[in-house]
């Protein structure tokens, strides 16, 4: 919605702006939450090892906890915006003829 409607109403040079923005803030969220989400999967690991407690104890149910918000990360958000992106591209380079 967002490459139409700047398209539409403040032309071809905002657009190109608003993809280049894009790319660069989807690339940068998307390695922050893939990171992020391999380092609470690692955490959890690394606890049950026997490190900070161990199993059973109160670190090891945060990491759970965090493991748990991780793996969605890891696994789909991130990855996701990468089809976004590519996503307001195609729809930008579609539209193009209604923009110039």
């Amino acid at each position: 919605v967002a490459p139409v409607i700047v398209g539409l109403f403040l032309g071809a040079d905002a657009l190109a702006g608003l993809l280049v923005g894009a790319v660069v803030t989807g690339v940068m969220l998307g390695m922050q939450m893939a990171n992020s989400g391999g380092a609470m999967d690692n955490a959890k690991k690394y606890v049950e090892e026997g490190n900070f407690g161990g199993k059973n104890s109160e670190t090891h149910k945060a990491t759970v906890i965090g493991d748990t918000v991780g793996d969605p990360l890891k696994d789909t958000v991130g990855p996701s915006i990468n089809i976004l992106i590519k996503l307001m591209a195609v729809i930008s380079l579609v539209l193009a003829p209604l923009f110039v």
